[in-house]
Order: C-alpha cells, then structure tokens, then sequence
C-alpha cells in the first residue's frame, strides 16, 4: 500500500471508531476486509489510528472536523507532511484537501493537550505543576516494557538473549526487574526469550507498585483484582511467597495457568466464595477498577469514553471495594491499593474517605509515578492497622 492509502485506510477506520465501534473491531475488521494489506502496512494503519485517538482534539482542530478525515488532515499537518502528496484524489488516496479544510486556533488548553474539556481542572487539581508534562506525555506512544522473570534469569542475561533475537532492551531507572524495549517490540510474542519465560510484557510503574511491598518467604499473598495476572506473575517472582489471584469476573483470569507455567511460578486461582476459607492474608494487593488515566497512551479511546458520571460510579466502586477487602488482612497485615490513573478522585480522596471511616487503620506508604517518569501513570497507597 501507498502512504496515502495507509492514510485512506485510517480515515475508514476512524470514522467506525468514532461511530461508536470498538477500536479493536474497527481495526479487525478492517483487516479481514483487506487481504491486500501486508503486516507492515497493518502495523502503519495502527500506528496512524492510535496517533489519532491520542490526539483527537487538537487533530480535529487541525484538520478541521472531528471526522476521520478531519483527524488525518490534522495528523499530517501537525507532522509537517505535505498533504498535496497523501490528499491527491488518486486510486486508493483520499480526497483533495478543500479550501474549507482549515485548521483553527486551540479553544483552550485542554483542547490543545488532548484532555476532555470537563476533565482538565480535575487534571490541575490533581497534578499541580506536572499538569502539562503529563497531558503531553499522553499525547505520545507509550513505552514498550518489560519484567525479567528472577525465577529464571536476571537483568544482564535478559538483556543479552533478548539481543541476540534482534531485540535492544535497557534497564529501567523506576524498577530493577523492569526492561524498556527500544528495537524490535514487535518480536517479542515471537521470541524464545517470551517463550521460555524469562520476560513478561508489563510496565514499569505497575512493577514497581509490586516491588513497593515488602515480601517475606512464607507470606501469603492475595492479588484481589488480579485480571489478566500480570501483578500476580510479579508477586509470585518473590521466593517463598504464597500467591493468591482473585477477581469477580473468574473469565478475566483465564489465562494465568497457562502464564504461570511458562514463568515457572505458582498461583492459586480463587472465586470469591474460596475466600472466606483463606483468609486472612499477610498481604492483599487491590489494583481497582478505574479511569485508566494513567495508561491512556496505550488505550486512547477510554480517554473520550470516560464521563463525570463514570468518574463518580468508579470511586463509589473503588471505596466499596476497598471497604469490602479490608477484613481479608490480618491485623498488623498490609493492604496495599493501587490505580493505574493519575487523578486524585481516585488516588488520595479515597484513601482519606478509607482512613475517616476505619479506625484503627493508618497509612505508612504513598507514591505516585508520573507518564513523565517513563511508564504509565501509577498510584499505590499501603494501609495497616
């Protein structure tokens, strides 16, 4: 495909997308219509679709619509490309660019960094002096990182069979079990060094909300939102340590067994009525359900699905949740909250509505990562009593 039918392409499956279809779906889609399309040209439609999402706003500024075309019409004029070159009309190329086509001044601030307009003093609210570094942040692609599995190997040794499969990874200043990839992300599904599990893809701040506990042989463990297992992988990378994964959905942790033997770990998978047997726990990590806000870069669209009203039903979840998990420690034990999202709704809000309604409970650690710190943005607050 040309660059200007990558474009084309793009226009299509952003116009699904802001149709309401889901960006994965879209894309799919699109792909299964296409047969044409080679991987390198899928992987440039992606690119374009992502750059946009990310983007929407002050691209739609740019280009003069919020339309699919209006998007890349803005895209390519804020990357300084010639749109008489893409915009030709030609076979597979989109449409002249019309005079009415124009780009405008940003209305606001929010509208120039990409933010929704409601949002942005929840934003400055919550980020004071890092406000703009961090919408900016999110305006870009995110990193590609990974976790060095030390039941198999250590950084140095990661790093070397990594290169030797054509893929460049550094360490990580946040983490000591975190890598960032720098060549050859797309090989890595592929690579012996995934296969073997030596390495899992995960980003940094969340490995880090890991590390911030201090896990001791023959703790238990509990990862009480575990989805996916990624956290749990992590915790269960720590010698002697017993791990737990439970979530609501038991569908979401389908994949952990599978995960877990590739990583050489052991996880013990647990619905909700299995808790009551186990508890209680010495240490139980929540990674709650919330914005997102933090890895937005990674899933742009739940930037502009996100409402007030959503905001208000995940913090009242959030509390509830954390309420609802407090009697799974042991006294003296730890509860440790985590969110992948910069904003205080969700951060420090509850963790001071959580402290006002328990006593006896206190607070003996906080920490916050940044998107400015070369990760998703991560909060993680240790409760005791």
């Amino acid at each position: 495909m040309t660059p200007a039918a990558r474009v084309q392409a793009s226009i299509e499956i952003l116009d699904d997308i802001l149709s309401g279809a889901p960006v994965e779906k879209a894309l799919t889609g699109w792909a299964r219509r296409s047969r044409f399309a080679g991987s390198k040209d899928r992987a440039a439609i992606r690119d374009h679709v992502f750059d946009a999402l990310r983007r929407q706003r002050s691209y739609a500024a740019l280009g003069g619509s919020d339309t699919g075309r209006g998007l890349m019409i803005g895209a390519t004029r804020a990357s300084g490309g010639d749109l008489a070159e893409l915009f030709t009309g030609n076979r597979h190329a989109p449409m002249p660019v019309q005079e009415t086509e124009t780009a405008r001044d940003f209305a606001s601030e929010a509208e120039k960094y990409d933010i929704p307009e409601w949002l942005w003093p929840r934003f400055a609210a919550s980020l004071n002096d890092a406000l703009v570094p961090c919408a900016m942040s999110l305006q870009n692609r995110a990193p590609v990182h990974l976790r060095v599995n030390f039941h198999k190997t250590d950084p140095n040794d990661a790093i070397e069979a990594l290169k030797s499969e054509g893929i460049v990874a550094h360490p990580v200043q946040i983490c000591r079990t975190a890598l960032k990839v720098t060549e050859g992300a797309r090989r890595i599904a592929q690579s012996q060094a995934y296969a073997r599990g030596l390495i899992e893809l995960q980003d940094a701040a969340s490995q880090a909300v890991v590390a911030s506990l201090d896990l001791r042989p023959g703790m238990r463990v509990l990862d009480y939102c575990a989805g996916g297992g990624g956290k749990a992988l992590a915790l269960a990378a720590y010698e002697g340590v017993e791990v737990f994964a439970h979530d609501v959905n038991p569908g979401r942790m389908k994949d952990i067994p599978t995960r877990a033997e590739r990583a050489g770990a052991k996880i013990t998978t647990l619905n909700t009525a299995a808790l009551s047997g186990l508890d209680p726990f010495d240490v139980v990590l929540v990674d709650a359900p919330c914005s997102g806000s933090g890895s937005w870069r990674r899933a742009p669209a739940g930037k502009w699905a996100l409402t007030e009203e959503r905001l208000r039903e995940l913090t009242i979840i959030q509390a509830r949740v954390l309420s609802d998990i407090a009697p799974l420690v042991r006294p003296g034990g730890l509860l440790a909250y985590a969110t992948c999202s910069v904003l205080m709704d969700e951060n420090g809000s509850i963790i001071a509505d959580f402290l006002e309604r328990h006593f006896g409970w206190r607070e003996t650690y906080r920490k916050a990562w940044h998107v400015t710190h070369e990760s998703d943005g991560f909060f993680t607050s240790h409760l005791t009593r």
